[in-house]
Order: structure tokens, then sequence, then C-alpha cells
């Protein structure tokens, strides 16, 4: 019996997030625009010494030989494929979410598998949209030698794994923002909880309650930013006709809520939209 081969290797995993939502809205569409990022992802992963390992529905499977190489290559991916985005309505925009593992793996012929395989694929389930996400021995290779910020998400259970798995996103200009929380506070080296650098001692001519304020604008600014551009016009105007409220009448009238309403209600409808298209990619019979 032949000896299975196994070797040392970065995995990255990359799916479409709530691919079965666009097939449905446009099939034709949906199918021109996955051929043409992959286009974009094989040159890429061809610029960064990988190898395209397998492809099937929307999902894609690639083995480099170096973690540096595997982890800049996803952030070109994805700041390629915001890049074509961009001009997109929000409902046909294809958003990939990727992970990336570094551990053994088994081969046979041009396949690979294992946990280290695996690890990968669940890492990818945790991905944010547009996001990138990797294990613990990815961002012990790569932390001091990228140009980048990674947020620590602490470990997570993932299907098929039975440790739970230390994770990390990689921050890419504020639009991916984790959506799942870490099981635990990060601690430093003593086992007390590490510190914010937005905590009150990284800036102590500050009281709490100056603080609180200035974390609280300081989150409105990174979700406003994250938000399409008709979330922010929106924004934009009801803030404009409030502050105009404030300089003309005071509090004394609060009529700036009439000119504002059209632009509430435009809101309103983007994130009653946005909440049913996650619901669809979250139900299992409409799974990606």
């Amino acid at each position: 019996m032949q000896r299975v081969k196994r070797r040392l290797a970065a995995i990255m995993c990359a799916d479409v997030a709530q691919y079965s939502t666009l097939m449905e809205r446009d099939e034709d569409g949906t199918l021109d625009r996955l051929k043409t990022y992959r286009d974009v992802m094989s040159s890429l992963t061809d610029r960064h010494n990988g190898r395209i390992v397998n492809t099937w529905g929307d999902a894609v499977i690639i083995e480099f030989g170096s973690v540096m190489e595997a982890v800049q290559c996803a952030i070109e991916i994805q700041n390629e494929l915001t890049h074509r985005n961009a001009d997109l309505p929000d409902m046909n925009r294809m958003e990939f979410r990727i992970g990336i593992n570094l551990g053994d793996i088994m081969v046979e012929g041009e396949d690979i598998y294992g946990d280290g395989v695996n690890v990968a694929a669940r890492l990818q389930e945790l991905s944010p949209r547009g996001g990138i996400m990797l294990s613990k021995s990815v961002h012990e290779q790569v932390k001091t030698k990228m140009a980048v910020g990674f947020d620590p998400l602490g470990p997570q259970h993932v299907k098929n794994v039975s440790e739970p798995v230390d994770t990390y996103s990689v921050r890419l200009g504020g639009r991916n923002a984790p959506e799942k929380r870490p099981m635990g506070e990060a601690k430093d080296g003593g086992g007390k909880p590490r510190s914010s650098p937005n905590d009150t001692e990284a800036h102590p001519h500050l009281n709490k309650d100056t603080q609180a304020v200035a974390n609280g604008f300081e989150q409105a600014r990174r979700w406003l930013k994250a938000q399409p551009k008709r979330v922010r016009s929106c924004v934009f105007m009801i803030g404009f006709f409030f502050i105009l409220n404030l300089l003309t009448s005071g509090l004394s009238t609060l009529w700036f809520v009439w000119p504002s309403l059209p632009f509430a209600l435009a809101l309103v409808w983007h994130f009653m939209v946005e909440r049913r298209e996650k619901k669809l990619g979250d139900d299992p019979q409409h799974g990606d």
C-alpha cells in the first residue's frame, strides 16, 4: 500500500456570500460575474505562486507554499473585487468570504485533504462578507511582517473540529467589520483583560464620561464609513436638517423631522431589505 504524502501548506478557502440569493435574482449575470471574478483570483494566485486545487459551485480552494504570499494574495483579491463591486447596486454585488489556515495536509494526486483544509473551510464560514479570517498559525507568521491590522476574535467552536480555533480578522479599511464576537476577552501575559486603545488609560486627560462619548462617536464614524453610499447620503441629509434646526430654532421647534422623513424611510427600507437578504442567506434551504 502506497504511503500517503504529506506536507505543510497555507490553504485558502473562498466562497461567495449569499450565492443562492444572487442566482435566484439574476442567474446569467451572476454566472458571468463569477467567471470574471474567478479569472481575477486565478491571475493573482499565479502572481503569488499559489495553486488552485479545486473549484465547485461558488467555492475555491488554493494552496500556497508561503503564508505571506497567501495572505497578501487574499488582501489583493478582496481589494480588487471591492473595486469591481463599487459600481454595482448592492443587490448585485458579489462578495467573497476568505479563510486561511497553515496546517499539515494529505496529498493525493492534485487533491489535498486533512484538518489543514477543514479548518480553512470553517474559517471561511466565519469570515464577514468581503473579509479575511486567519487561524492563529497564520497570524503568528505574518503579524509583524505585514502593514495591515489584525483583530483578534478569540477561540471559535467550528464544525467537525474538536478544539476551538483561535481566529483573527484582517483589517481592510474598516469595510469588513467582524460579524462574530470572541468567546472571551483577550488577555495579556498576566492573565488580566488586555486594555483597548480606546480605554481611558490610553487617554488619561479624558474622564470616563468624555471618553465614553469619544468612543461612541468613533464607533458611529466607523459604522457609517462601512455603509453604502446611499446610506451615508441619507444620514448626512438628516444630520444637515437637524443642525439647521438647531441654528435657526434651537430645540424649541423640531421642524427638521418633516424634511428628514423621506431619508429616514429610505434607511428603514434599506435595512429591512438587508435583513431579509441576510436571513435568506442563513436559511439552509437558501444556503450557498
